[in-house]
């Protein structure tokens, strides 16, 4: 098979997996987690691929462009960066799912359900005995924001290893360019499908009464929890 197209195969399937790493999902599940419905939280795996995509192909072609490799200690310094960014983001899901449980009363959690080619999904809340429907966000509010910064941190950080290998397997500079764009393409496509995957039940029981919260409570625990053991295994 010619060499540049099985660089593409090969980081399209890579790229799929690499969307799958422990440390991937359990950050996009904190932001998952705070969205009100599908297309929220769908959005945040797209936007996690596209900041993962452009800070992979920008440092990975440096890289690969000038025939460099990242020190282990910079590559160990940049994983120690991922594990404290999960720690900060389970910290705030936590503080957010407080505040949720404390500004909301479980009973005055209702999901809307209106239908119409006109209709928007979001939620309900009851304040002072009036109903506010809130409409999916923008696609760039902080959320998307956050999505996009946590996608580039892990972009970097796993630019040391993908840089490697296409530098010790590919001997042609535009290989190794069809490679990365590959790789990140299939990475975008895997997270967006995953988090489209994660999103549906999450919106489904963001309807539930305390359910929203519980979410959040997990999803933090677990991203604390990861980010210390991610830490312990780098020193």
């Amino acid at each position: 098979m010619d060499p540049v197209l099985s660089a593409a195969a090969l980081g399209f399937v890579l790229g799929l997996q690499h969307a799958t790493d422990p440390d991937h999902v359990v950050a996009v599940a904190t932001i998952v987690t705070r969205e009100k419905g599908f297309l929220g939280g769908a959005r945040v795996g797209l936007l996690w691929g596209l900041g993962h995509t452009l800070a992979l192909a920008a440092a990975g072609g440096v890289l690969v462009a000038l025939d460099l490799t990242v020190p282990l200690s910079v590559a160990r310094g940049l994983e120690l960066l991922v594990a404290a960014m999960l720690v900060v983001l389970g910290a705030m899901r936590l503080r957010e799912a407080a505040r949720g449980i404390v500004a909301v009363a479980p009973s005055e959690r209702v999901a809307d359900h209106q239908h119409g080619p006109r209709a928007r999904h979001g939620a309900v809340h009851a304040h002072d005995g009036h109903a506010h429907v809130h409409p999916e966000p923008a696609l760039l509010d902080a959320a998307g924001i956050r999505a996009i910064t946590v996608g580039a941190v892990h972009g970097v950080a796993g630019t040391a290893a993908v840089a490697l290998l296409v530098l010790a397997t590919l001997h042609t500079a535009f290989a190794a360019a069809v490679y990365l764009a590959v790789f990140g393409l299939g990475t975008l496509a895997g997270m967006t499908a995953l988090t489209a995957l994660m999103a549906y039940p999450a919106a489904r029981l963001a309807g539930v009464p305390r359910m929203r919260a519980a979410m959040g409570v997990v999803s933090g625990l677990a991203a604390i929890v990861f980010g210390f053991w991610y830490a312990a295994r780098l020193v």
